[in-house]
């Protein structure tokens, strides 16, 4: 009985797993699509539960919010996303009511609790973003929330799988720290690329791998990073000069050097260390999903961000987290 419960609450997690997956691409496509005050009220649109489309729903959308015309395509895109993220709130809150139940089971409480946490303060900063009219730090926050809950969400499932790492590969004990600070590397690489996103500065720099000629004495941090901006009707499409967005895309740049040169040694010395096909398999995985990173967002560059590879790129990224994850918690098991 036991084990059955376990095993229903893992796969309630997994499809919850694929669920934020999805939030996670809707989010980014709604955000590249100029979407994010496609309804300038929340929860609702325009005040309805979806999007204004007879004559006489328009006509009275927007005299409510005479400076923000309805736009069918944008709305639908923003609540769209609002419909999944709302479905995947309530999943996680089916899995902290599970967790609470079958507590007496050996079923972590703690961890589920702190996502229901988290995507309640996702929830706020969804508010926030229309409210505040997508000022960049709360852009980026949500972003990293909904990062956050997908990997909190991969997180549990490991620890409800009956996880065992095969073999007896002592020499790669020491790997699991390293691991731990590649997390703390690459979240903080993601957080750059939706700092870049969320300040509009994605196409300031055309040409690799740094940025056009003269970018060195354009760098200025004074204003480039201030979570406080300057009070605005709205941030839509930005508020930060070109020097400060080629900063801002600069930094990116180089943390996604740093973040590439780092990943590519833990995988290497891993691989290397290791003696079992568990970890060779893992780090491969690994492996491919930084080269297909690394190429996304060349191509983002080369192609001009085109919607296609920029919504990949976000994809990828939440996915080379979760390899990342799962990679270091095999270690930190093995340890």
């Amino acid at each position: 009985m036991q084990e059955k419960k376990i095993t229903h609450l893992r796969r309630l997690v997994f499809v919850s797993i694929l669920l934020a997956l999805v939030v996670v691409s809707l989010g980014a496509y709604t955000r590249l699509t100029h979407a994010g005050l496609g309804c300038p009220d929340w929860p609702g649109c325009y005040g309805l539960l979806d999007v204004p489309e007879t004559h006489e729903q328009i006509t009275k959308a927007e005299q409510s919010f005479p400076d923000r015309p309805v736009e069918p395509h944008k709305a639908w895109n923003e609540m769209i996303h609002r419909y999944f993220a709302g479905a995947l709130g309530l999943f996680i809150l089916a899995i902290a009511f599970l967790s609470i139940k079958y507590r007496h089971h050996n079923i972590p409480v703690l961890l589920p609790l702190g996502i229901l946490l988290v995507v309640i303060f996702q929830a706020a900063l969804g508010m926030w973003t229309v409210t505040l009219m997508l000022m960049p730090i709360v852009v980026m926050g949500h972003l990293l929330g909904g990062f956050t809950t997908l990997c909190l969400l991969f997180l549990l499932y490991l620890r409800l799988k009956p996880y065992r790492v095969p073999g007896g590969d002592v020499r790669v004990r020491k790997y699991a720290k390293f691991g731990i600070i590649g997390v703390i590397i690459l979240a903080g690489q993601i957080a750059l690329g939706g700092w870049t996103s969320s300040n509009y500065a994605a196409l300031v720099c055309v040409e690799l791998p740094i940025c056009q000629s003269g970018w060195v004495e354009q760098l200025t941090f004074e204003n480039s990073f201030d979570p406080i901006p300057p009070k605005r009707d709205s941030y839509e499409f930005g508020h930060l000069n070109h020097d400060e967005r080629v900063t801002v895309h600069v930094m990116h740049r180089i943390g996604a050097i740093v973040t590439t040169i780092y990943l590519l040694w833990l995988g290497l010395m891993v691989f290397l260390k290791s003696q079992t096909q568990f970890f060779k398999s893992a780090v491969l995985g690994l492996l491919v999903l930084l080269t297909t990173q690394v190429s996304l967002g060349v191509s983002n560059i080369w192609f001009s961000l085109p919607l296609s590879v920029a919504v990949a790129h976000n994809i990828v990224a939440a996915c080379l987290m979760l390899m990342l994850i799962a990679l270091t918690y095999s270690l930190k098991r093995k340890a």
